[in-house]
């Protein structure tokens, strides 16, 4: 008895030939094509009526086989046809009997569906044959028969490296071959993809393009070995194919959230070596981030607390360690790799904290803390070793690196400025004394000067020896003075011209001021008198003060050095001298001066400021009243000093910068 889905047909060899014997030569290629397409016309509708039958007497079993009709859910990978069907068996209560010949695997993926289905796919599939006995079902191959083999459409031009596809439901493994064969490039597909049907349709496009928008359709992934292998990859749970940002087509996972209603997709990429992270997450939970992107990067971490909250980011295209920085700023939580392990908790837990020695090369330690943002040094501890001109950092390591690289930007070389100022004062100062002076002293020696100018004192006994020899002369007696008489001549000019002041040279950094203060001081008294009452009188106390004054060259400049080896100077000049003579007890007089000025120069230029103008004129006499007043007779009974005075200073700047 043969089987019930046996194929059967009347063309065998012997007919045919015996047919073509009896023809004419002419007539025998015409009738062997015929005959040969019947042939496979009949065997191609005798596997559809083999099939037809085995689903008909299985929809006859299922009457009295409950479990033919039972949904079930079968996912197989790789699986023997004889672990399936005994695992089919045993799942609805079957009575399947398995002919031993059965040696292939099966990657198939069924859900929500019959026995009845799964063995009438399986026989057409696979060629195989059911025959049955009351409710046992016998499962074989059909001998002699083989899978009917479908043409791939393909073309390749090896010129222009373009390939062409037109596929309907063919298999991924035999287009796969097909390509390799025609192109000479090695396509691998594995196992689980054995079972796939792809479709699609490419004309004489880039090669590489063909087979990256193939899997794209296809929902299946690719990727490009460093030996130019292309693999094709069966997409695993959550994993979706689509184009990345470089217009090229890539697999992306999308997580289900433990917790939250957001949504995470994430990809990756290797670039040079390094293997790079994609993340597109709406309120998300940022716990469910930190799983998903170490499964996506094989990262391995450990959870010293609870990491609550959710975020929304698009990154794309950075390491894992980036995204952890950017995933925890701002919140109560850090990480740190230790042995390959990310530990990832509360910043101010113990496992977690990081020291770190900052030594600054050209700044001082007591300006650089002031500089740090308050918001940054928050959980941050802070200290200062002024004899190392060092920092110590205790905390967040995020936090830390971020203080850190901040230092280092303002840690420059400050530019130390030179700065050298003269100042010379042009001074014209001419002044006269005449007339003639006459009194009594106790003591008065004549002598003098008369040469270059008169000043010369008489006394008694010179006087009276002129007025003797006077006498003796004219006949004329005119007398003798008194022994303590003097009489002074006076008939003085003077002129002075130039006086030049050096200031030394001056040195402050960038941005610091440097002052320097050079001057004398007088003293004036001040008498005070204090009444104090007693009984019956009073009581007088005279107290004597000194009241300085004093008189300075005060300069104060400011650089500023800018990126261009040029520098702004900000100078303060204060002058102040002490002129003529003052009275008994009274304050010295004194003469201000005093600019500001901000001016610009290159570095070694000088720089010359001028126009400090004092100008002093003075006119005084004494005498006889009334006499003094009388022309000629005023030169005897009068003195007069006149003094005319002026002074200009100019100030030379000259900076140089000097690192």
């Amino acid at each position: 008895m043969k089987p019930s889905g046996a194929l059967h047909t009347n063309c065998n060899k012997q007919s045919l030939l015996r047919i073509i014997a009896c023809l004419p030569l002419k007539f025998c290629v015409p009738v062997f094509l015929f005959i040969l397409f019947s042939c496979s016309w009949q065997a191609a509708n005798a596997q559809e009526d083999r099939v037809e039958v085995i689903h008909s007497r299985l929809v006859q079993l299922s009457a009295s086989v409950p479990g033919l009709n039972q949904k079930i859910q079968l996912s197989v990978t790789g699986v023997p046809v004889k672990e399936f069907l005994r695992a089919l068996a045993q799942a609805n209560k079957l009575n399947i009997n398995i002919d031993p010949k059965l040696n292939f695997k099966i990657y198939t993926n069924f859900n929500n569906e019959t026995p009845l289905n799964i063995l009438t796919f399986l026989a057409k599939e696979y060629n195989l044959d059911i025959s049955f006995l009351g409710t046992i079902m016998t499962v074989s191959p059909i001998e002699g028969q083989g899978r009917l083999s479908k043409e791939i459409k393909a073309a390749y031009s090896s010129g222009t490296d373009q390939l062409s596809l037109e596929l309907s439901n063919d298999s991924l493994p035999d287009v796969a071959k097909k390509i390799s064969q025609i192109s000479g490039k090695n396509i691998i597909v594995p196992s689980a993809l054995f079972g796939k049907k792809v479709n699609g349709f490419f004309t004489e496009a880039p090669f590489e393009t063909v087979l990256e928008q193939l899997a794209y359709s296809n929902n299946i992934g690719i990727v490009k070995t460093s030996e130019n292998v292309f693999v094709f990859q069966a997409l695993r749970e959550g994993e979706e194919v689509f184009i990345n940002p470089e217009k090229k087509t890539s697999v992306r996972k999308t997580f289900k959230q433990l917790s939250g209603e957001g949504s995470v997709s994430l990809s990756s990429r290797n670039v040079n070596g390094q293997k790079l992270i994609t993340v597109d997450a709406i309120n998300a939970s940022i716990a469910d981030l930190i799983r998903a992107a170490s499964q996506e990067l094989s990262k391995s971490f450990f959870l010293y607390s609870d990491i609550k909250g959710t975020i929304s980011t698009t990154v794309s295209n950075i390491t894992f360690d980036n995204f952890l920085s950017s995933l925890l700023q701002g919140t109560d939580y850090t990480y740190k790799l230790e042995n390959g392990v990310y530990l990832i908790g509360d910043r101010r837990l113990e496992g977690l904290r990081t020291n770190r020695v900052i030594q600054l090369q050209n700044r001082s330690v007591d300006t650089i803390q002031a500089m740090i943002p308050n918001e940054w040094k928050k959980g941050i501890e802070i200290r200062e070793f002024r004899e190392q001109n060092t920092l110590l950092l205790s905390g967040s390591r995020p936090q830390i690196e971020e203080i850190e690289a901040f230092i280092k930007q303002l840690d420059q070389l400050v530019p130390l400025v030179l700065i050298e100022v003269n100042l010379v004062d042009i001074r014209k100062v001419r002044s006269v004394k005449t007339g003639i002076k006459a009194g009594t002293s106790d003591s008065v020696k004549t002598g003098g000067t008369v040469l270059p100018g008169i000043d010369y004192t008489l006394g008694a006994r010179a006087i009276n020896d002129f007025l003797a020899r006077l006498g003796n002369i004219s006949s004329v007696n005119l007398g003798r003075v008194t022994p303590n008489f003097y009489v002074g001549l006076s008939a003085l000019e003077e002129n002075n011209n130039v006086e030049v002041r050096s200031v030394p040279k001056l040195s402050t950094l960038n941005g610091h001021s440097a002052t320097l203060s050079i001057g004398s001081r007088r003293y004036y008294l001040i008498r005070r008198q204090n009444v104090f009452p007693t009984l019956g009188s009073t009581q007088n106390i005279f107290t004597d003060e000194y009241v300085p004054v004093d008189a300075n060259l005060a300069i104060n400049i400011k650089p500023i050095v800018s990126g261009d080896d040029q520098v702004t100077l900000n100078i303060k000049v204060d002058i102040s001298d002490f002129i003529g003579i003052p009275s008994n007890n009274a304050p010295p007089p004194t003469s201000n001066s005093k600019f500001e000025s901000i001016i610009r120069a290159r570095n070694e230029d000088m720089i010359v400021l001028g126009g400090l103008e004092r100008a002093e004129k003075s006119d005084g006499s004494s005498g006889v009243p009334v006499l003094s007043r009388i022309p000629v007779l005023k030169w005897i009974f009068s003195s007069k000093e006149k003094l005319n005075s002026k002074v200009v200073t100019i100030v030379f700047i000259k900076p140089t910068i000097m690192y």
